[in-house]
């Protein structure tokens, strides 16, 4: 199980150099089923049910050969997401951990804090820059984002509440 929030990040802040590169694309949308490259030789597998603050998750490692298979057979319409994660410790000791996107989804960022339990996460103050909480919000759910208008869709809502 995930308990996690998430914010959208207007504005960036002082980032370090320590940052994991990763790939992530997804080979199906219900159940999510999610494949990811971290730097160059870990691979990973996730399976995740449900939306929201509490989530079902499942992860194992998987081989190269099984994630470029995976690759190979994204869900149609998606592309791979790229993106880098910088985790940021906070000052209540929790890790932050912020997406800073490349490739389709480039000028789009996003960060999400886990939770040992559900009370620890609505306790929680974020601090001034995490933007807009998006958890309960499933159009900024990576299986959107990954599609090939991911950012089209994203901005079409950003000009919308901003309107």
């Amino acid at each position: 199980m995930e308990i996690e929030r998430q914010f959208l990040v207007a504005k960036l802040p002082v980032l370090l150099d320590d940052y994991e590169e990763l790939q992530q694309g997804y080979v199906a949308l219900e159940p999510e089923i999610r494949i990811r490259k971290i730097g160059n030789g870990h691979f990973v597998l996730t399976v995740k049910r449900g939306a929201g603050l509490i989530r079902e998750e499942w992860e194992t490692d998987i081989s190269r050969q099984e994630y470029e298979n995976l690759a190979a057979r994204l869900q149609p319409g998606t592309k791979m997401i790229e993106k880098r994660r910088y985790h940021i410790k906070l000052e209540d000791g929790s890790i932050a951990e912020l997406h800073v996107h490349d490739g389709h989804l480039a000028g789009f960022n996003y960060v999400e804090v886990e939770f040992p339990t559900v009370e620890d996460a609505k306790s929680f103050v974020p601090p001034d820059w995490f933007g807009r909480e998006v958890t309960d919000d499933v159009g900024f759910s990576y299986g959107i984002l990954a599609r090939a208008d991911g950012m089209e869709l994203v901005c079409h809502r950003w000009r919308r509440e901003k309107a």
